[in-house]
């Protein structure tokens, strides 16, 4: 029987480069069932570079990562997608020539259980317009033509698609309206609840606090704090260490 405590991804000792420079250094963190983990930290702590380590995207790495009990180290990020690890990049990378309902489509992917044999939910174009309303209003529109806080829902939209059990969710309040940051967090919850885990990079604290249950801070390529969400917001000397600009 699966419990709320099971850990689906977990890294140890993740050290890794761009060229000769080293920016992670034995990073160590995991992620359970159902949860909502922030990775906060300063601009160039190294927050995006952990995402994009943990899904395979780095070549030069080194350190475990496991994803439902499987060695994933020395994956491609297409065999981490295809097991059921989702990624929204920051950059979005949406298909601006395709519309809205082709994007979604392109992420599409099998129905998924957890190893417990249950069901693990799917997404389809109607229950994500539900989520996201004003994607709802523009099935026919092409990614070119939207906003760039649409073009973040369609994003984390399309990774959905592919019905993820957890998602890493890069920066998703940077750069966008008010508005749509209200959204994003209710849409974090949203997915929480359906029992989708969720890894996200952040330095916005307000947000964070809104949505996460625990947190990992970064500085230098280094977690120098982990703990819960509602501990750090009480603890002013680690975020004035490490999250003040």
């Amino acid at each position: 029987m699966s419990t709320a405590k099971e850990i689906l991804l977990q890294a140890t000792g993740l050290s890794a480069w761009y060229g000769a420079a080293q920016i992670l250094f034995d990073v160590g963190l995991n992620v359970r069932r159902g949860e909502v983990v922030a990775l906060m930290g300063r601009n160039g702590a190294g927050k995006s570079t952990t995402l994009k380590t943990l899904i395979g995207m780095l070549d030069k790495r080194r350190g475990s990562v496991s994803f439902l009990g499987k060695d994933i180290s020395k994956s491609e990020p297409h065999h981490a997608a295809r097991m059921g690890l989702g990624f929204v990049p920051e950059d979005r990378r949406i298909f601006t020539d395709l519309t809205v309902t082709e994007n979604l489509e392109v992420g599409r992917q099998p129905a998924r259980r957890w190893p417990d044999g249950s069901e693990a939910p799917l997404w389809t174009p109607q229950r994500l317009f539900t989520l996201f309303p004003n994607l709802g209003e523009m099935p026919g529109r092409a990614g070119g033509r939207m906003s760039g806080g649409e073009q973040q829902m369609l994003t984390v939209a399309r990774t959905l698609m592919g019905n993820p059990y957890l998602v890493l969710l890069d920066e998703p309040s940077e750069g966008v309206a008010p508005v749509i940051v209200e959204q994003m967090a209710q849409m974090i919850l949203e997915l929480k609840a359906q029992g989708v885990s969720i890894l996200l990079s952040e330095q916005n604290m307000h947000f964070a606090e809104l949505v996460s249950d625990r947190a990992y801070v970064l500085e230098k390529g280094q977690i120098r704090y982990e703990g819960s969400m509602a501990e750090l917001a009480a603890n002013d000397e680690v975020r004035r260490a490490y999250l003040s600009v």
